[in-house]
């Protein structure tokens, strides 16, 4: 396609930018909380709102596909003689808002104040999976086609592991291939410079809970006769960290793969300011792995993190009881050469190997697992994201890493055997999962030109 023609789509997208707001204002506006059983409707009612305007972009074909809990919605235009084809993914589904009396404004009765719009699921990941779907639009009304093949999948349950997505992607693995993914989640690493998420860590995670007494007992009566659920976890949930803050399991650090001089070097080289950090997040200090920066205990190094510790009476005032049991939720964040499926085992047999006297243990293992993922330094996707970032802002954009995890990863790899590009204009500092997430407006416009740069520019590339 030329530049004329491009110019023709983007000058169109400027013309809808209130049009645009207002689709994200209007889909943000549906609660679809995959983890609570209560939305399921809202769910459907999410889905079948991405349906139709999907449709309303114009030659492309949608369905739904049912899965054993949300659908997700798929469509795709195959228009492109001879040029390559994405799959464009996403996710409908949003966290649950809780905890209701922080927000500011109402969680879904998204609030535009400023250049920000507020609501839950604006920034993760309605506002940039949008994007797509707007630009896809554009290039319909404008021009009657894309330049490249494009296959869209959106699914219901990346906030809750993705657990049903391994097995759809299995069943319509023919539907769904593709050159590579370009994935409308993620999020770029500050507002002021343009960065390309380039890893991911992995996640396995598990719970546990520690019992004592057959029933809460009275404190005073039979306290310093048994031992406590809530000490004896407690000195469980310590013994997985040494002093200097390494995770103390045996075989944790199995095969992970240590950093080059080079690579770390040229994440010191990054602008980042702990102390900026610290700002951001109100810490009073930092934490962590002895002997690596922020950043790389961030995006380098695998952790183990309590999620949840609770038991006894936890309401107001005093109960003097020795409760029962307690619990914990663990979850790992996971770098290459760890395997998820291995490390709860791992944690399980430290916890067995450490417990006090007095009590038992139950641990409880979870399937949300998904290894770490690096994207190939000479992948196309790669290449063209670069050059379109460094054109949409005027300079080259940093190679990051991501602290958190996108299961489909791998499902996306080991089933389709493609790679993913992360291209979302989310940003890290916008509160995603909890209260008070917001959208900065003016990322949608960026977005949206760096979208439809990208689909011209990739389909000028070799193609087989």
């Amino acid at each position: 396609m030329s530049s004329a023609d491009l110019e023709r789509v983007l000058s169109l997208l400027e013309t809808r930018r209130a049009d645009s707001l207002n689709d994200l204002l209007e889909f943000a506006s549906l609660p679809s909380v995959s983890a609570q059983p209560q939305h399921a409707p809202d769910m459907q009612r999410a889905a079948d709102w991405l349906t139709e305007r999907l449709r309303r972009c114009g030659p492309l074909s949608v369905e739904q596909w049912p899965t054993a809990g949300h659908p997700a919605v798929y469509a795709e235009w195959l228009g492109a003689e001879g040029a390559p084809t994405i799959l464009v993914y996403g996710h409908y589904d949003v966290q649950p808002p809780d905890p209701l009396e922080r927000w500011h404004t109402p969680p879904f009765t998204p609030t535009v104040v400023g250049e920000r719009v507020y609501g839950r699921g604006v920034s993760d990941d309605k506002g940039p999976l949008l994007i797509a779907v707007q630009v896809a639009d554009a290039y319909f009304s404008a021009l009657g086609s894309l330049p490249v093949n494009v296959k869209f999948l959106f699914e219901g349950e990346e906030e809750v592991g993705s657990a049903h997505l391994p097995a759809l992607v299995e069943q319509q693995a023919e539907r769904l291939k593709a050159d590579f993914v370009l994935s409308a989640d993620g999020g770029m690493w500050s507002a002021d410079i343009p960065s390309l998420t380039i890893s991911a860590r992995g996640i396995a995670a598990l719970e546990f809970t520690v019992r004592g007494p057959a029933k809460d007992l009275h404190s005073g009566r039979h306290g310093g006769s048994l031992h406590n659920p809530l000490h004896a976890i407690s000195a469980l949930v310590a013994s997985l960290h040494d002093d200097a803050g390494r995770v103390a399991v045996p075989g944790f650090y199995d095969g992970v793969q240590e950093r080059s001089a080079a690579e770390r070097e040229a994440t010191r080289q990054l602008p980042f300011s702990d102390e900026a950090y610290l700002e951001q997040t109100g810490a009073p200090a930092g934490y962590g792995e002895e002997g690596f920066s922020t950043l790389e205990r961030q995006w380098d190094r695998p952790t183990l993190e309590l999620n949840g510790l609770w038991g006894g009476y936890t309401g107001e005032g005093s109960k003097t009881v020795l409760p029962s049991e307690a619990h914990a939720k663990l979850t790992c964040r996971l770098v290459p050469g760890q395997h998820p499926e291995q490390i709860p085992g791992l944690i399980e047999a430290h916890l067995r190997r450490h417990l006090p006297p007095g009590v038992t243990l139950e641990v409880r293992h979870s399937d949300h697992q998904a290894s770490a993922y690096h994207l190939p330094a000479g992948h196309p996707g790669r290449r063209v994201a670069r050059e379109v970032l460094a054109q949409v802002y005027g300079r080259p954009p940093l190679e990051v890493g991501m602290g958190g995890s996108i299961p489909v990863l791998e499902t996306f790899s080991r089933v389709l055997g493609i790679d993913t590009v992360f291209f979302s204009f989310a940003v890290g500092d916008e509160d995603i999962h909890a209260p008070n997430e917001f959208f900065r407006i003016p990322r949608i416009a960026q977005g949206q030109h760096a979208w439809a740069m990208y689909w011209a520019l990739l389909a000028q590339e070799p193609h087989d």
